[in-house]
C-alpha cells in the first residue's frame, strides 16, 4: 500500500493579492521545473497543511498550494466579502498566470473537488488531469443529508451536540439557524456556534473518529473560519445557477484524464455523489475505497491518491 511521500519544505512562499481586499498565502515545493500540480483544499473555509505536499513525488512535481479567500494564512481571516465560488475560480487562474504555468494537474478533495470541477469546466484547456476525492457537488439534498437529517442517524451522539446551541423551534432549518449566529454580532454566540459546527464535522469525517482531529477543528480560529465560510457558501447554494450545474458541465471535461477516489463509508459526502459523477463521466476512473470514510488521510484513500498522482506524473 502506498504511503505519503516524506515531508518537504517549500522552495518559495509568497503573498498574492487577488482583489482590493483579499491576499492569498501561496507556496511552491518539489521541483521548480517539475510537472505542475495545484492542490485545492476543502471546507470551504479550511486551509492547507504541510501534509498536503506529500501526495506528490517531489522529484517529479512542482507542487502549488494556496489558502483560499478567508482561509488559513490568507487575509482577511474568515471574510465573506468578495468570497464566492467564481472568485476562487478566478483566483486559481490568477495563480496560474502569476506562476507562468501553461497547464497543470488539478487535485481536490471534498469542497476541493467542487472547486476543482468548477475550475476545470471553466478552463478545460488549462487542465492536464484531475485527481478528485470525496466528491461534493453541493446539491440541496447533500446539504440536507449532513446538516438536517441523514448523517444524524449514524452519529446521534455527535448530532445532539450539534443541536445544542440551537433552540428547538429553529430545528426545522438548522443551516439557516447556524448561519444567523455565525454572521451575527454576538461574539459569544458566534464562537459557540462555530465550535459546535466544526466539532460535528470533525466527529464524522473519519471511519474511526479521531479525538486529535476533533480538538484541532474546534480551536477557535479554525472553527470560526470553517463554520462561517461553509455556512456562507451553503446558504447561497455554492453560488451555482442550478443544483446540477457541475454534473451538467461534465461534457466540457470528459476528455481530461481523471481519477475519482471515494470512501465507501463517507458520512460527510456519501458515495452516491461519486457514483452520480461517474455515471455522467464514465471515462473517469472511479475508486471506491472499501474501508474508508471521508478524510484524505485514511490509509486506503492515501494509497489510491498517491497511485493516481504517480501515474499522472508520467503523462509529461
Amino acid at each position: 500500500m502506498r504511503e505519503l511521500y516524506p515531508p518537504i519544505e517549500p522552495f518559495e512562499i509568497e503573498r498574492l493579492r487577488v482583489s482590493d481586499l483579499h491576499e492569498l498565502h501561496l507556496e511552491q515545493s518539489g521541483r521548480p521545473d517539475g510537472w505542475p500540480v495545484i492542490f485545492v483544499h476543502g471546507g470551504p473555509g479550511a486551509g492547507t497543511t504541510p501534509e498536503y505536499r506529500r501526495f506528490f513525488d517531489p522529484a517529479a512535481y512542482r507542487i502549488v498550494l494556496f489558502d483560499q479567500r478567508g482561509c488559513g494564512r490568507s487575509t482577511p481571516r474568515a471574510s465573506l466579502e468578495q468570497n464566492t465560488t467564481w472568485d476562487l475560480v478566478d483566483d486559481m487562474e490568477k495563480i496560474r498566470v502569476h506562476l507562468g504555468i501553461e497547464r497543470w494537474v488539478v487535485f481536490g478533495g471534498s469542497w476541493g473537488s467542487t472547486l476543482a470541477l468548477a475550475y476545470a469546466e471553466a478552463h478545460p484547456d488549462r487542465v492536464i488531469a484531475l485527481a478528485l476525492r470525496g466528491i461534493f457537488l453541493l446539491r440541496p439534498h447533500e446539504i440536507r443529508w449532513f446538516y438536517q437529517e441523514g448523517a444524524s442517524f449514524v452519529f446521534p451522539d455527535a448530532w445532539d451536540a450539534f443541536l445544542a446551541p440551537i433552540p428547538e423551534d429553529e430545528h426545522v432549518d438548522l443551516l439557516a439557524a447556524y448561519h444567523r449566529r455565525l454572521i451575527g454580532g454576538d461574539p459569544a454566540q458566534r464562537a459557540t456556534a462555530a465550535k459546535a459546527w466544526a466539532t460535528w464535522e470533525a466527529s464524522t469525517i473519519r471511519l474511526i473518529p479521531s479525538p486529535k482531529l476533533i480538538a484541532e477543528f474546534s480551536q477557535p480560529d479554525a472553527a470560526d473560519n470553517l463554520a462561517r465560510i461553509e455556512s456562507h457558501y451553503f446558504v447561497n447554494h455554492g453560488f451555482f445557477d442550478r443544483p446540477d450545474q457541475l454534473l451538467d458541465g461534465v461534457p466540457l471535461i470528459r476528455h481530461i484524464p481523471a481519477v475519482i477516489v471515494h470512501g465507501r463509508y463517507d458520512m460527510c459526502c456519501p458515495v452516491a455523489n461519486a457514483w452520480d459523477l461517474h455515471r455522467r463521466w464514465p471515462e473517469a476512473e472511479l475508486e471506491i475505497v472499501p474501508d474508508a470514510g471521508h478524510a484524505a488521510m485514511e490509509a486506503g484513500i492515501v494509497d489510491r491518491l498517491v497511485e493516481a498522482t504517480d501515474r499522472f506524473s508520467r503523462l509529461r
